[in-house]
This record gives structure tokens, sequence and C-alpha cells, in this order.
């Protein structure tokens, strides 16, 4: 099976206990990297500068970036303060819009990281795809003029969007609202699963049920891709077996798995057989309400 992503990669600048480190990053690598490690071919629509160094790190994971993903402009780059489960995020650099061109596969996950991705390539995308998973919060981002990034509310054509994945702040600027109510109105602008990510409890929108799963307790390190490795494990869980309450577990299981190896970067990228134990356990522990 073959999942596209849409997304860049990024350089990122990890800042944490006053340790800084500097590793590959953005969507584009934490979903793919995941992807592989569940058996996909993995398609990625990118944008990358002369400063990226990293091919050969992609390479080895079985990701080879075409020909057209070379810009003569920096890659993306952040710098991410991070402080327990809160950080604050620059943007240090911006590399080229990512252009629409057709392609065959499973499924797509779009997951700008600062609007690289445009509403009329997302329609290109929708229109063409047969299921779509997206993280939204590239289109919501905006810098202020010290380059953090903040949010502001934005509207977006949510048509033929199978599949989102929200925070509280990010749910909030895309509808206004908060919580059940926010997902609610996602799912009226015609997303069919809503899911919805605060910090440790997951709550996902199917029909009038509401399902919710708690990933463990535990001591919270870097949490950077965290959740582009659950759009990835969600995507291709329910792409093999079109079953949306394992692939909820799958996706809370792989962002538990990624977090219990205390990683920092692509180093928390879980394995398979990790995930699926978690799933398996987590499977018994769901709760459900209608609404």
């Amino acid at each position: 099976m073959k999942l596209t992503i849409f997304s860049h990669c990024t350089i990122d600048e990890i800042s944490r206990n006053d340790n800084a480190v500097e590793t590959p990053g953005g969507p584009g690598l934490y979903c793919g990297f995941t992807a592989k490690n569940m058996k996909f071919d993995v398609d990625l629509r990118t944008k990358i500068g002369p400063d990226f160094s990293y091919h050969s790190n992609l390479e080895k994971r079985g990701i080879f970036l075409a020909q057209d993903s070379l810009s003569n402009n920096p890659t993306t780059r952040f710098l991410l303060k991070i402080s327990g489960t809160d950080r604050e995020l620059f943007l240090k650099a911006r590399c080229d819009p990512i252009e629409y061109n057709a392609f065959d596969s499973d499924g797509v996950i779009v997951s700008p990281v600062f609007d690289e991705v445009s509403e009329e390539v997302l329609g290109n995308v929708k229109e063409n795809s047969d299921f779509v998973l997206l993280d939204p919060q590239g289109y919501l981002r905006r810098i202020d003029n010290n380059n953090k990034i903040f949010l502001e509310k934005t509207l977006l054509d949510l048509s033929k969007i199978n599949a989102i994945k929200t925070d509280p702040e990010e749910a909030f600027y895309l509808t206004g609202s908060k919580e059940k109510d926010a997902m609610l109105l996602l799912q009226k602008k015609g997303v069919k699963y809503v899911l919805y990510t605060n910090k440790q409890n997951i709550t996902m929108l199917v029909k009038d049920r509401l399902y919710r799963l708690q990933i463990p307790n535990m001591t919270i390190g870097d949490t950077t891709g965290v959740g582009d490795i659950f759009c990835a494990a969600f995507t291709c869980a329910f792409l093999k077996e079109n079953d949306v309450l394992w692939a909820i577990c799958f996706a809370v299981g792989a962002a538990q798995s990624a977090l219990e190896t205390k990683g920092t970067g692509l180093d928390k990228i879980p394995f398979s057989g990790n995930i699926e134990t978690n799933a398996a356990y987590l499977y018994n522990l769901m709760k459900f309400e209608q609404v």
C-alpha cells in the first residue's frame, strides 16, 4: 500500500532543559518513517534547500526525494523551545510552496507546517483521493515581529476531508468553539472522523458517538512530531483494516510508544510491534458516549 504526504521537511533546532540539538523533521519525515515501519510505500511531496544534509538518513529508511523536491532556497527551519508539554515555536526560514502533480496512492496526509500547501492544491488533492487526513496547523499559523508562531482564525473548506486531527487551540481557531462543540462544528463542515488531541486525552467523533482514550501517565520529554506519528498511524491502520476504532487505538498506541522512547526528534519513531501491543491494550479501555 502507498501513502502520499504533502508537507515540508524541516530542519528543527530543539532546545530543551538548556540542551539544544539540530535534527531533520517536519510531518513529511515523522509521518513517512512511521508509515514505512507499517510497511507502506511513501510518496513524499515536499521542498528542501541545499542546506538539507540528511538525504542518506532518509534513504536508509526507504524514503527518496524526487528531483522536483529540490529548491535553491533554504529548507524550512524552526526553533522549538520546549518545557514539559509546552513549547514555543519560531520560524527561521521558509522554503518554496509545494505544487500539485498527479499521484496514485491509497491515502493522503496533508500537513503543512507554514502554509506551503495552498488551498488550491488541497482542493486538487481532495478531488483526486479516496482518503484524505488533514492536520490544519500550517493553515492557521502566523508569525509576529520576532518570528514567533501564533495561530489566527482561518476559514477552510473541509468538504471531502475524511479525517482531521486538531488540538484544542487549532479547533478553536477553525470553529470559534471548544471541545465537543468544536468537534460537532468540524463534522458539520464535512469531516467524517474528527480526532481531537488534548495532551494525553484523545477524543474521536464518528457520526453521533464520541470515543475517548487516554495515554497513560508518564514523564513527558520531547513531544516534537508525536502528532504526526499519531496521524500516520491512524491513516495507515485505517487504510489497512477499514476499522476506525482500531485505527484510533493504533494512533494513540503509536503516540504512547513514541513518548515511551524518551527520544528527541526522529529518534522517537516507534516500531509497529510496540504500537500494536499498546493498541490492543487500549482497545479494551475505550469509552464512548452519544452526542
